[in-house]
């Protein structure tokens, strides 16, 4: 069993989590995911690690509740324990030292991720440039320790609440036109549709081959046996779990990828509108 050691609410839907995983944490490299497991019965729930110590034997994951399972691992206490918590999953971020500027973007729960994948360019000695953005204020998440981990940190928010009024393309379309091949590398994660047009940015500029996205949020088994995370990248098929989650960005077919990851809507919905009302039954909420 893996024991949540520390439990966190950043906003009304986003918690943060530290895990007692030590074999978890001794392997774990930026971009890498776990899947874990509430309760035997329970839906397997693959997410990115958001940090992690080999020293002391944590793990950190950081989610939103957008479904039944979520709902359910947000109920958990401090102390609880996990049924199943499996990992680091997936092909490690491919971090060298670039040779100039690196430009890494947040949006909204995708905050998370790209913390491991700065800090460890930081530390092989790339200048970064970290963006983070989300619709407003109440949901930007890690700032802290995205300023400690990049050499300059940009905040956006949609509304202007915090930070500049702006979307994250805006300030990354900026560099790339002024600084241009001065920027090496471009990693891009959050909503699928932040994504695509980050990449559309960078292809814009030119920088298609350039940026690196992760294909993540339309994991569902997460080793590659039910094939819900199948896209084309580059006109072949690939799995975001086994061969990625991260890919070249110019090279992935963004409409299919969305496309992909509705195909579970109605059946997610009406998994929450259950356990909703067995909640309400149990007067748990």
């Amino acid at each position: 069993m893996y024991k949540i050691l520390e439990k966190e609410r950043w906003s009304e839907s986003v918690f943060s989590y530290i895990i007692d995983a030590p074999y978890v944490a001794k392997a774990a490299q930026p971009g890498q995911f776990i899947v874990l497991i509430t309760q035997p019965a329970g839906e397997r729930i693959p997410l990115t690690i958001a940090d992690s110590s080999a020293e002391e034997g944590w793990v950190q994951i950081v989610f939103q509740v957008v479904g039944k399972s979520t709902l359910e691992l947000s109920l958990m206490e401090k102390n609880d324990e996990l049924y199943s918590f499996a990992g680091p999953l997936g092909t490690a971020s491919e971090l060298e030292n670039f040779g100039g500027k690196v430009v890494i973007i947040g949006g909204g729960i995708g905050i998370a991720p790209i913390h491991p994948i700065a800090r460890k360019l930081k530390e092989m000695g790339n200048y970064v440039v970290s963006v983070i953005g989300a619709r407003t204020k109440e949901l930007l998440i890690m700032e802290d320790k995205l300023r400690e981990a990049s050499n300059e940190l940009i905040v956006v928010t949609d509304d202007g609440s915090y930070g500049r009024k702006a979307l994250v393309t805006e300030p990354l379309d900026e560099m790339l036109k002024t600084e241009g091949e001065n920027i090496k590398k471009i990693w891009a994660i959050g909503p699928p549709i932040m994504m695509k047009f980050c990449t559309k940015t960078a292809v814009a500029n030119g920088r298609g081959n350039d940026i690196i996205v992760s294909l993540n949020p339309i994991m569902v088994d997460g080793t590659g046996m039910c094939g819900a995370c199948r896209v084309t990248v580059g006109g072949k098929t690939k799995f975001a779990c086994v061969d990625g989650p991260e890919f070249v960005g110019g090279l992935v077919d963004f409409d299919e990828f969305m496309g992909r990851q509705r195909q579970y809507v109605e059946k997610e919905k009406d998994a929450l509108e259950s356990y909703k009302a067995k909640l309400q039954k149990e007067g748990r909420v």
